[in-house]
């Protein structure tokens, strides 16, 4: 009780208040004993007067400024109401926070606004941290747990309870999140995955909207996540606790029913949903009763989606999950069907046959609609043993209905959860422990209260008693049994209401017997708790209300509420009649009838949907009531067996207002959940305890005395004392001895100290003497090994030596006997096959010469025979019609002339001059005739000359045939016509080379031009100089943007690459696994780069001829051959090789074309006037001539034919003379041509490409570019190694996989990659790509197995990345893509990019694994070395704090006095790290990159460990931190360090060290403060701001008045900046390699040590 005293003028007291419940007022005067009123000023400054009766009505005093916002209720001076709600109050409205400690309970005040405070890196922050250091956190209770449950291998229940709408399911969401991230960070399992999976699912289909909550649960239950014996997750369970079923059919106004409806209806749309004919929820009867379709702020259609995806995660089936939601569409169906009354008195109801809403219903089930509508509207009766069909009324048939639809939603629910339960169950062994998260429903009231709250309330009255007596009833029990000086604390126990509902003829058993009863009614059910708990014993927790007869109220422990009994026997029985049960077995759907045909062996832990098919009425056999007591008992047997940890949810207010505080409902909550006598046993208390054997046998080594276990009492009574010294902090009891908060973990500290020392101490003395065992034995052992090895080297360099030199001589001996038995082979076949080839081709050939001569004289003959037929009737024809035609003219003139010659005179006229003309025609006559004369004779002339050259030429013929027939072929001889073609081949080689001469000067001419246009262009460079000037600003900003982007590319393409390197581990992890538990008989796959090859045996190439080419003409000069192919393809146009390569014409072709038999030679004839009869001879004398020369024609025709058959017998014996002797003058050529070829082409590529930039870009073409295409190849590579194909496994197993550490770091920077660079290029070299290959795709499989081996040694990560940079460094320098400077450095001919990017990838994992060593090191040593090390000795307060601060169960004991970590052990680290990338000779750059990443995580884990810890905000914390943080800018500025951003990362420590340090009153300071700390955040500097801790009465609390002004010059200078409160430690920077072009390397500069076995390689 409080001191008199203490009541002075200028004390602080609180008095009540109707509106604020307390408020705050300061004595104007002291207080007396015996005074009446007390003198008060109020706040708003008026005064007042306050009655005291006695001293114990003065009102409670107010705790001092200091303890204002405290964040654990129990460090109070004062406990009181007043002081808890306005604490609280503080802390949410002023510094926005929701968590407050309150002794082992922690309270949740529900913001209803989104805080970034739930990240992965608060998580991080939170993992293994102590719960006292801390800021209060749902993380920490969850930390709590976890730790608990590791260290103490027992099972553990975080209890989560609070009014509707208060938080509860939000708290275990991150509860379970927390499990799921540190539980899962060692396996990386994906059962984390699915037990977070499972939220959205239970949210959608048992949350739904009420009047205080906009996503309340109407179910309760508990989730038990089961942990390994490594303490991460393998399983989980969950329990689910009365559904409240009566929501799918009725909603008050303004809630909704489940979410999962209203999902369907917003997804309706979607391909896969139509088939379900949903519509708007405002369509559907029960989804539209309480009149809400959207809660604002949240999107159905999205939802649904990830409640699918959820679904897939945890396995469902997509077909399932279309199952599940036809189902649900088929419950809305049910409800829009029309049950319509009919009967004189309404006694009968009917369903119409076209009802479309049970069509559909009865589709999607799968079930029959007319025995489903008879059912809905009859029920079965058994009477006298017979079953008679009784119809229902209209209104018992819709309650038939609304049964059927919450039976069907209960068994889908209880079938989800059992799903859930499958796929959550462990795979991996049996659960170890587990820790249970219990959320369920909080204590509910509302203007009409049913069976549901009743039950409710009735679960939330159980749990107060569990905790009311584990925090009281049980605690002090637990004192007095031990006989502890303790005294009794008295507390409200609400065992009296339990007893009311649940004892022997209490509220439960009474409803059981009413259901019981034939007619049974709720009116008759409220009559007996009147009689039974109102006239015969009244209970003090029972009442009736005034105004009504059918209700009753309870006073229970929060609240009192009144519930109306309407409905109470219907929810209790909860009545399907087994008619519809029976159609549903029977449905089409596998789903539907799996959830009806196993529903009475369904737990009745969920629905209690147990049915009884033996009694008429298909009543249950168990009722609601039954079985929720049941499962409650489950669940409290559940709770007691485990250490229970709790969270109290408070819920500020009732408008879901953010940051709204209501005093009144909040208050109203405190009272309720017993908040103030947890502050009280929380304070004075003794959490920790143990027995004297748990004691003796865990602190045994710091206990003095007898070590008997007989002894341990008094071996604990004896040391105790020495070890704290405070009496007070421990006590002894009877059977255990008692501690109160962070005594065990002083323990631990001290009992971790003994065992290091100890281990310490053995360790040097085991080392110490196997060290000198084994340095005799070395010395020993290395004398007589040097000697016998040096005498064994001797002897086998001898022995090599001879060896070496026979294998030569006998290698160049067998060599040279194969290569010459080959040849001979190949030339005798070759030989063989052209002889049996050219006979075959010739014998051939002359049967079609002699079949076609015989088929062209023939047709010779005949065609001659049918010419002259013809020609003589033609003839005989034209001379009859024109004698005909003659005669009849000849007689009409002789008519004429008769009848003239009758006149004198006509006939004198016509004899004019007749003579003349007479003359003149007989002299024409006679030329004409002597003219035919002629002709005839120089016909026949012909004739028989040419009769017998024909003669001759026959003869001829025969003779060569029977020459040929008789003696073999000729010897070769050179026609003159081959001659002539081997004259006209070197002219028109000469042609081409002149040609390409020609062209030659044409470029070197056209390049001359070039230059002087690159002369203009850098005339033209120089004028634009000034424009590009002007664009520069722009290129460097947009340079700078695509910068940003490029490095958040990278650093995402890398965190990818770690994600990978991650799961790789976790395969091989996983595979290890399998290999320990299975024995699998597997195959050795060969390597399908392993295929059979032929290789040429000289290295020239060979030309080869298309398949296409190949002779398959019976002609051997059908196709030309391979040589002559490839002579018109070097030296002939692109037109012209097509037409002389595929267009040649055969021998067979020019024969037919010079006999042309298709097409005779048409004859022309001049028609002759008839009018001249005496021209008839002329005509005939033409007729004779065209006769002979048509024949004349025919004749040379022949003579031809004959000439070319006798060319072709000619070319035939000739042919291979004619291949053999011009085949090295046409090679000498054809190489010629090539050379001249290539250099064209290139030139021409050259000119092309010139031109194209100049097009462009005109500004970027230089002169060098030409030099670069036709830069000459060197001819060699000197100063390589070769290995053989037979030592690349040997070479890689030596020089990588299988090095010694010793013998590794002793090697200069880079030798494995330099030897492995030089063997790939010798490979290269020789032509050996496939090696080549192979070579460098196993030295980085070889570097990755290395890496992997050495995860945890930092030089030889640093040796590796080494390597791996040099050879990335070394194939990108003589790439093919990449322009060589030197002729020394020739490009490889294999394309190696594939190996570059994967080494590029792996020196980027080299490097992350060389910081993940370097951060598991340091994360340990940050906190305590920097913000804890108290390098600056008297600062005080520092190290007594710290000393005396709780450390959390189950985290690692922390070291104390001389031993803790200090920047010593930090610098300690890093300097490892810098001489292991010094040995290395590591670029500077990447050693700024790996310590700027270094800085980064320093500076954010202790900004954010300062930020959680209330301890650290002080002055003189800030005084110590920022001492540690110069010896860290001192040593970096010692190694040149600081030029790679490392101090930019350290800003914010430093800033907020600052600003702990600087003043915090005034305006100007405010100011200044917002000035100077750019580098935090606003939240952090008000969080900084809030925590601030005076540690000297000296020093003061910083005001709210100074935290509201600095926040409000944050808001003008925020920027639009994100909410950031702690600093993302897993944030990694992306790292660059630049090329760093290395010198060229030559054999002859490595110095490769004997020990690293690879003097197999071979200089060539």
């Amino acid at each position: 009780m409080t001191s008199l005293e203490l009541y002075s003028k200028g004390a602080s007291v609180w008095i009540p208040d109707p509106e604020a419940v307390w408020v705050s007022a300061l004595l104007l005067q002291d207080y007396s004993p015996g005074e009446k009123n007390l003198l008060l000023q109020l706040s708003n400054g008026e005064e007042a007067h306050y009655p005291v009766g006695s001293p114990s009505d003065l009102p409670p005093l107010g705790n001092p400024d200091i303890l204002e916002g405290e964040n654990d209720l129990t460090a109070l001076s004062f406990l009181h109401e007043a002081a808890v709600l306005h604490n609280l109050r503080v802390r949410f409205l002023d510094y926005s926070s929701i968590y407050t400690y309150c002794g082992i309970v922690l309270l949740a005040i529900n913001p209803y606004d989104q805080l970034p405070i739930y990240g992965e890196e608060v998580i991080d922050a939170y993992s293994g941290q102590d719960m006292a250091d801390m800021e209060p956190h749902i993380f920490s209770v969850a930390e709590e747990a976890y730790r608990t449950m590791t260290r103490e291998e027992k099972n553990q229940s975080i209890i989560i309870s609070g009014e509707s709408g208060s938080g509860k399911t939000v708290s275990a969401k991150f509860t379970m999140r927390y499990f799921a991230v540190v539980g899962g960070a060692a396996q990386q399992t994906s059962v984390e995955e699915r037990v977070l999976a499972s939220n959205p699912i239970m949210e959608s289909i048992g949350n739904a909207k009420t009047t205080r909550n906009d996503n309340s649960s109407r179910f309760g239950k508990y989730i038990e996540i089961g942990f390994g014996r490594k303490g991460d997750i393998i399983g989980a369970n969950m329990r689910t606790y009365l559904l409240e079923k009566s929501r799918v059919v009725f909603q008050a106004s303004a809630e909704r029913n489940y979410h999962i409806f209203y999902q369907l209806c917003a997804s309706r749309e979607l391909p896969e949903m139509r088939s379900f004919k949903l519509d708007a929820p405002e369509h559907f009867r029960y989804t539209s009763r309480g009149g809400e379709m959207q809660i604002p702020g949240t999107d159905d259609l999205s939802d649904l989606e990830r409640t699918r995806n959820a679904f897939t995660i945890l396995g469902v089936q997509p077909d399932q999950q279309m199952e599940l939601f036809r189902i649900m569409s088929a419950i809305l169906h049910l409800g829009n069907v029309n049950i319509q009354a009919s009967g004189r008195s309404s006694d009968r109801s009917y369903i119409d046959a076209d009802d479309r809403p049970l069509a559909v219903f009865s589709k999607l089930l799968g079930v029959e609609g007319p025995q489903m509508a008879h059912w809905l509207c009859h029920r079965r009766l058994a009477v006298g043993g017979e079953m008679l069909v009784k119809p229902v009324s209209g209104q018992q048939a819709v309650e038939a209905r609304d049964a059927l639809a919450k039976h069907i939603y209960g068994q889908l629910f209880t079938w989800t959860v059992q799903r859930l339960n499958s796929a959550l169950r462990t795979q991996r062994g049996q659960t170890h422990s587990f820790i249970g998260v219990l959320d369920i429903y909080g204590f509910e009231t509302f203007d009409r209260n049913s069976f549901e709250q009743f039950c409710i309330n009735y679960a939330n009255e159980k749990l107060q008693q569990q905790f009311n007596r584990h925090v009281f009833h049980l605690e002090q029990e637990e004192y007095i049994r031990e006989e502890l000086a303790w005294s009794r604390i008295e507390f409200s126990d609400n065992q009296q209401c339990i007893n009311l509902i649940e004892g022997q003829l209490g509220l439960f058993d009474l409803l059981d017997e009413e259901c019981r009863m034939p007619k049974g009614s709720d009116e008759s059910w409220v009559r007996k708790l009147y009689d039974q708990h109102l006239t015969s014993k009244p209970h003090p927790h029972f009442q009736k209300p005034r105004m009504s007869n059918s209700a009753f109220i309870v006073l229970h422990f929060a609240d009192t509420v009144q519930y109306e009994c309407d409905g109470f026997l219907g929810k209790n029985r909860d009545t399907v009649f087994e008619e519809l049960i029976n159609i549903l077995k029977a449905s089409q759907s596998e789903l539907v009838a799996e959830l009806f045909q196993q529903r009475g062996n369904v737990s009745s832990v969920a629905n209690g949907s147990v049915h009884s098919v033996k009694r008429a009425t298909r009543e249950h056999k168990l009722t609601v009531g039954f079985q929720f007591r049941q499962s409650l008992q489950m669940l409290m047997d559940t709770l007691n067996s485990t250490t229970p940890h709790y969270v109290r949810c408070i819920k500020p207010n009732d408008l879901k207002e953010p940051f709204m505080f209501d005093p009144r409902r909040t208050v109203q909550q405190l009272r309720a959940c017993g908040v103030l006598e947890t502050i009280r046993i929380s304070a004075a208390g003794f959490p920790s305890r143990w027995t004297y054997e748990e004691f003796f046998s865990r602190y045994r080594l710091l206990l003095q005395g007898s070590q008997s276990q007989d002894q341990a009492q008094a071996s604990c009574r004896h040391t105790l004392p020495q070890l704290i010294p405070d009496s007070d902090q421990y006590c002894f009891g009877k059977t255990k001895v008692f501690f109160r908060a962070g005594q065990v973990a002083l323990l631990e500290r001290l009992r971790a100290e003994r065992l290091r020392v100890a281990a310490v101490i053995i360790q040097s003395r085991v080392r110490g003497w196997l060290a000198r065992i084994r340095y005799t034995r070395i010395c020993w052992a290395t004398v007589t090994i040097q000697r016998y090895c040096r005498g064994a080297l001797a002897r086998r360099l001898a022995l090599t030596l001879r060896y070496t030199k026979a294998a030569l001589v006998l290698q160049k001996t067998y060599r040279m006997v194969v290569v010459r038995q080959l040849f001979l082979m190949i030339r005798q076949a070759t030989i063989t096959i052209q002889a049996f080839s050219r006979g075959t081709l010739a014998r051939r050939r002359y049967r079609l010469l002699v079949a076609e001569r015989a088929a062209v004289l023939l047709q010779a003959t005949v065609r001659g025979w049918l010419a002259r037929r013809g020609y003589r009737r033609v003839r005989a024809a034209v001379v009859f019609m024109q004698c005909c035609v003659r005669r009849r003219a000849a007689r009409r003139k002789l008519m004429k002339l008769k009848t003239e010659a009758r006149s004198v005179e006509k006939f004198r006229a016509l004899n004019k001059g007749m003579e003349v003309k007479l003359m003149q025609l007989q002299l024409r006559a006679d030329q004409e005739a002597r003219d035919g004369a002629a002709v005839r004779e120089t016909l026949h002339a012909e004739r028989e000359a040419t009769g017998a050259e024909l003669e001759a030429l026959r003869a001829t013929v025969h003779k060569l045939e029977s020459q040929k027939q008789e003696k073999p072929p000729p010897g070769p001889v050179i026609s003159e016509k081959e001659v002539e073609e081997r004259r006209r081949a070197e002219e028109k080689a000469a042609q081409d080379i002149l040609q390409l001469t020609q062209e030659l000067q044409a470029l070197q001419r056209e390049k001359d031009s070039l230059c002087r246009e690159r002369e203009d262009l850098s005339a033209r460079l120089f004028e634009q100089k000034a424009q590009e000037e002007c664009v520069h600003h722009a290129v460097s900003q947009a340079s700078a943007a695509l910068r940003a982007e490029l490095d958040e590319e990278r650093r995402k393409y890398q965190g990818l690459l770690r994600e990978f390197t991650r799961l790789e581990q976790r395969y091989d992890n996983l595979r290890e696994m399998s290999l320990l538990t299975e024995r699998t008989k597997g195959h050795r796959r060969m390597d399908s780069a392993q295929s059979l090859s032929f290789e040429p045996l000289s290295p020239s190439p060979t030309t080869l001829s298309p398949p296409s080419l190949t002779p398959l003409s019976p002609f051997p000069s059908a196709f030309p051959f391979p040589e002559e192919v490839r002579r018109v393809s070097v030296t002939s146009p692109a037109s012209e090789r097509r037409v002389s390569v595929w267009s040649c014409e055969t021998p067979i072709e020019q024969l037919m074309v010079s006999m042309d038999v298709a097409k005779d030679p048409a004859v022309k004839m001049k028609g002759e006037d008839l009018a001249h009869a005496y021209d008839a001879v002329r005509v005939a004398n033409k007729l004779l001539e065209s006769q002979l020369r048509s024949q004349h024609s025919q004749r040379e025709e022949e003579l031809e034919d004959l000439r070319c058959q006798l060319s072709q017998a000619i070319s035939t014996s000739s042919s291979a003379a004619r291949r053999q002797e011009p085949q090295e003058l046409l090679e000498a050529r054809e190489q010629e041509c090539v050379r001249l070829r290539r250099e064209l082409k290139e030139l021409k590529n050259t000119v092309s490409l010139r031109r194209l930039l100049t097009q462009v870009l005109p500004s970027a073409f230089t002169p060098e570019t030409s030099s670069c295409a036709s830069r000459p190849k060197p001819a060699a590579v000197t100063g390589l190694l070769e290995c053989r194909k037979r030592d690349e496994t040997k070479l890689v197993k030596n020089l990588i996989t299988d090095i010694r550490v010793d013998s590794a770091l002793s090697l200069p920077p880079g030798l494995p990659a330099s030897v492995l660079f030089l063997c790939v290029r010798q490979a290269d070299c020789s032509g050996d790509q496939t090696h080549a290959r192979s070579l460098c795709s196993a030295a980085v499989t070889a570097m990755k197995a290395a890496l992997k081996k050495h995860s945890k040694d930092v030089d030889m990560t640093a040796l590796w990345l080494k390597n791996a940079c040099l050879l990335h460094d070394l194939l990108t320098q003589h790439s093919q893509k990449r322009t060589l400077d030197s002729d020394e450095l020739a490009p490889l001919s294999v394309d190696l990019s594939d190996l570059t990017r994967a080494l590029s990838d792996l020196c980027i994992q080299a490097y992350q694994q060389l910081l993940s060593i370097t951060e598991k090191r340091l994360q340990n040593l940050i906190v305590p070395a920097l913000l804890e090390s108290e390098t600056i000795p008297g600062l005080s307060g520092s190290a007594l704090k710290l000393g005396m601060s709780r450390k959390r169960t189950g985290s690692d004991p922390r070291t104390v006095g001389g031993d803790a970590p200090t920047m010593a052990a930090v610098l300690r680290e890093l300097g490892a790290l810098h001489t292991a990338l010094s040995h290395q000779a590591l670029p500077s750059t990447q050693m700024e990159q790996a310590f700027h990443q270094l800085t980064y995580l320093i500076s954010a884990s202790a900004l954010n460990s300062l930020l959680l810890r209330k301890d650290m905000c002080s002055w003189s914390r800030g005084m110590q931190i920022r001492y540690n943080v110069s010896l860290l800018e001192e040593w970096l500025r010692g190694r040149g360090l600081l030029t790679g951003g490392a101090v930019v990362t350290l800003e914010p420590l430093i800033q907020a060290v600052q600003l702990l340090q600087a003043g915090k009153k005034t305006e100007e300071e405010a100011k200044a403060l917002v000035r100077t700390c750019t580098a935090l955040s606003s939240q952090q500097i008000v969080k900084i701001l809030t925590l601030y801790t005076p540690n000297s009465d000296l020093d003061e609390r910083v005001t709210l008045n100074f935290i509201r002004s600095v926040q409000g010059l944050l808001k003008g200078c925020s920027g639009g900046q994100p909410p950031q409160l702690l600093m993302d430690v897993r944030r990694v920077f992306p790292v660059t390699f630049p090329y760093l072009p290395p010198p060229v390397l030559h054999a002859e500069q490595l110095v490769i040590p004997d020990s690293l076995k690879i003097s197999f390689l071979r200089r060539p």
